[in-house]
């Protein structure tokens, strides 16, 4: 008999997961319907979303031959029913304050970032870039780990050194390159390019740095399709920005620099976005949604 989540003590809230002590040495991660955008948690929930994030992630733990938190199937008999197919049985790992960002393409914070300075978190790049213009090769582009509502900050290496040492650091950038690079390797396969993503790594109790939180999923990946990439100009997307592009369009009425939250999400937006999830899974898995842990969707 599987338990009730009442069963296993919250630890604590993020923007889209939940977290639960399972015992001494395991933890219950559980990812919700939530979506957040520019630091706030929308009032409109996506269906279906907590579970295509799980089953991503789940999906690229198994690509990728590197140490990841997973410590039971999708299915373990430890997850309660409410949650199954939208909860991962990990390890306790000692999480790194750091987010790992790998940059394929130029955009979001990264443009920004590029257009005031000719840099991405201290690394010069070549004048003359422009939205979604390609690096010859990834970046390693950290992030501040932003409590929540606030906003993650670019870093620097030196100052990733500064934080964990030279060594784990350098760890960290090596990992976090060539993890990238076999996702987005391929995703490429499949008619997806993965322009940047971002990963949580953390160490277990021998000192082994290991991969953790979601992987490649359309929260923390940009998803753009390969046949439609074009030089220049922002691109159509299967992950949130979707989302991020209609607030800040007319017909949301948002002024994001003011006090007010984001208006609740039209439903046919919620549906839009819904429809990008899974077709971003599908494509890349070549797994049936439907055929998910947690029922039809």
């Amino acid at each position: 008999m599987r338990p009730a989540l009442s069963d296993y003590q919250h630890l604590a809230s993020g923007k889209v997961r939940e977290l639960y002590r399972v015992d001494d040495r395991h933890l219950l991660f559980v990812a919700t319907d939530r979506i957040s955008a520019y630091d706030h948690i929308l009032d409109s929930e996506i269906p279906d979303k907590g579970r295509v994030l799980t089953a991503m992630s789940v999906f690229f733990f198994g690509l990728i031959d590197s140490p990841n938190h997973l410590a039971g199937p999708p299915d373990d008999e430890r997850i309660p029913a409410e949650v199954l197919g939208r909860a991962l049985l990990v390890k306790q790992l000692d999480m790194l304050p750091v987010e790992a960002v790998a940059r394929g393409y130029l955009t979001g914070s990264g443009l920004v970032d590029y257009q005031k300075t000719g840099s991405v978190c201290g690394i010069a790049l070549p004048s003359g870039l422009v939205e979604a213009s390609r690096f010859d090769e990834p970046l390693f582009t950290p992030a501040t780990k932003a409590d929540l509502g606030e906003h993650d900050v670019n870093i620097s290496f030196d100052d990733v050194v500064a934080l964990i040492g030279a060594e784990r650091a350098e760890e960290l950038r090596d990992l976090t390159l060539s993890t990238y690079r076999r996702g987005a390797e391929h995703a490429l396969t499949k008619g997806i390019i993965v322009a940047d993503t971002k990963f949580e790594f953390g160490v277990d109790d021998d000192g082994t740095l290991t991969l953790a939180d979601e992987v490649f999923t359309p929260d923390s990946s940009r998803y753009w399709p390969a046949e439609g990439y074009v030089v220049g100009q922002v691109q159509n997307s299967f992950d949130k920005q979707f989302v991020r592009n209609w607030l800040t369009g007319p017909e949301s009425g948002w002024d994001r620099t003011g006090d007010q939250p984001p208006p609740p999400l039209p439903a046919e937006i919620v549906a839009a976005t819904r429809a990008r999830y899974i077709e971003a899974y599908e494509r890349i898995s070549g797994l049936r949604f439907d055929d998910w842990i947690g029922g039809t969707a």
